[in-house]
């Protein structure tokens, strides 16, 4: 009995050490493969009949299916919501007044080169060349973005342009210190879901996660600049994205209103 039982165990110890040779020989035919592919030109030749037979073993469609799986995911949390050729708009009565150019001295002195006042729903749009912002007055403003659909906020990305390609020699009209907030329609409530600083010394695109993470989903969402960089007059936004997934109709709050019993109902 007991030599049984050592022979079953010698057969299982080879066949596991026999399966996990294989493994390691289909991995190594497997990088060989791409490392052929990824030389200089790609002249590299090699077969895929290695590729296929590798990617068909249990274990690499788990892990297939998982990259999938986060891979959906990050792009769902990273999707433009606030662009507004999908529908986003912004909320006049809750932002703040456009900059006059008219006012500004150095437009006066070269009125050319000026253009009209830039509306605020120039955030909205992909187009950052120079010039192409929105601007308010001073140091300090607001704007609030309506979204499409009600979205849980994870990031927002700020942009401005690059020193070199400024028509003024400057980004000192550039935000500085920034918060955002998710508001209800009716600007009663207000969630903060971040702060951040935006680096004039960094790339010209800049994603900001929220820290203050929220279960609940907005469909307003306020962007509050507290300072620039230095410019007394005025201050420039070119662009705002806002990132997040797309609420349910179940936890948006105007779902919430609309499916929870009435206290007064008798």
């Amino acid at each position: 009995m007991s030599s049984m039982k050592e022979v079953m165990l010698r057969l299982v110890k080879e066949g596991v050490e026999e399966h996990c040779a294989d493994l390691e020989g289909r991995r190594r035919s497997y990088a060989a493969a791409f490392t052929a592919l990824l030389k200089p030109g790609g002249g590299g030749r090699f077969s895929w009949a290695c590729v296929s037979e590798f990617s068909t073993l249990p274990e690499v469609q788990q892990l297939k299916e998982a990259m999938l799986e986060t891979i959906l995911e990050g792009r769902a949390q990273r999707s433009e919501r606030a662009l507004r050729s999908s529908g986003a708009t912004i909320d006049i009565q809750r932002t703040s007044k456009s900059y006059e150019w008219a006012e500004n001295g150095f437009c006066r002195a070269l009125w050319l080169l000026c253009s009209a006042a830039k509306p605020p729903e120039t955030i909205l749009q992909p187009d950052v060349t120079p010039g192409q912002c929105w601007a308010f007055q001073g140091s300090q403003g607001q704007v609030v973005v309506r979204l499409p659909a009600p979205v849980q906020p994870t990031a927002v990305t700020v942009q401005h342009i690059y020193k070199a390609a400024s028509p003024s020699g400057t980004v000192s009209s550039a935000p500085r210190d920034v918060t955002v907030s998710g508001v209800d329609e009716e600007g009663e409530e207000e969630t903060l879901l971040g702060a951040f600083t935006y680096d004039v010394e960094a790339e010209a695109i800049q994603s900001f996660p929220l820290k203050h993470k929220s279960s609940r989903a907005f469909q307003y969402i306020k962007l509050s600049v507290q300072s620039n960089w230095g410019n007394p007059e005025y201050t420039c936004i070119y662009r705002v994205q806002v990132h997040g997934q797309v609420a349910s109709r179940s936890s948006s709050p105007a779902a919430e209103e609309t499916t929870s019993p009435s206290l007064n109902k008798k």
